[in-house]
């Protein structure tokens, strides 16, 4: 198992990617741990492909009952399907769309619904449309909408002590080489991007509304769940202004997709 990748490090707050952990026939993604004053969040932690790399990973930096969130960006396997092993590991709360909160416990087994006091939901912030900021110790992690940039029900999180924006699917990249890299050709780099962003974003108009939103924050660092990631504000800028002129999902489509010959 290799080190992870130190995204940000001070006194009382570090963020950690881990870029390795997949195993099996899974496609690659990255999981993220945040530390800040003996509290830990897990950020995008994975299906059983990463669990027991994650959770051994994890436990050389902090405590399991350090762990108090768990955030999820949206529903997919790749992002949440640990969720019943995690629940019984630790105390930690599941951070989540409320339009994909109430679809959660299909993912916890009977036993571990069984063994968890007051049930799977009550282990569930629902998070509305607009977002919110989720206190951490003595700060917080806001919870931003991303909604139809992959998923309906999609959020991105940012740290405003590192300055660091997860987003998800959002920025994912394949076959671009080692995820533990910064970008550093951006024009080089939009091959490895530009097929995923077409099938997966749901159209320009939301990629351009989103893209405006982050430009309203200090954002030092891009790092979405698959692939490298965009560092420094040249960077971020590069990424923000590609994607809000991307044609993509519903912008593609003709009759020809919807064809019965």
């Amino acid at each position: 198992m290799n080190e992870p990748t130190v995204l940000f490090k001070s006194t009382h707050h570090e963020c950690l990617l881990f870029d390795d952990l997949v195993t099996g026939e899974g496609i690659q993604a990255n999981q993220f741990l945040l530390i800040h004053k003996g509290e830990a969040a897990l950020i995008d932690p994975g299906g059983d492909l990463t669990y027991n790399a994650l959770s051994i990973a994890a436990s050389r930096y902090c405590e399991t009952n350090q762990i108090k969130f768990l955030f999820a960006s949206h529903q997919d396997p790749d992002i949440i399907s640990s969720l019943d092993r995690w629940l019984m590991r630790c105390d930690a709360k599941v951070v989540i769309s409320r339009l994909w909160s109430r679809f959660l416990p299909h993912l916890a087994s009977e036993f571990a619904t069984k063994s968890l006091s007051g049930g799977v939901y009550d282990r569930i912030i629902s998070v509305p449309d607009e977002g919110m900021k989720i206190p951490f110790s003595d700060t917080f992690v806001q919870c931003l909408p991303g909604h139809f940039m992959h998923s309906v029900g999609n959020l991105h999180f940012y740290d405003p002590i590192s300055k660091i924006l997860f987003t998800g699917d959002v920025g994912a990249s394949i076959g671009a080489g080692p995820c533990s890299d910064p970008v550093e050709d951006f024009e080089d780099h939009i091959q490895y991007m530009v097929g995923f962003h077409r099938r997966y974003m749901a159209c320009n108009k939301v990629c351009k509304l989103w893209a405006n939103m982050v430009r309203r924050l200090d954002v030092e660092m891009i790092v979405p769940q698959h692939g490298r990631y965009f560092m420094g504000k040249e960077k971020v800028l590069n990424f923000l202004d590609w994607i809000s002129e991307l044609k993509c999902g519903t912008d593609l489509l003709t009759q020809d997709n919807y064809s019965v010959d």
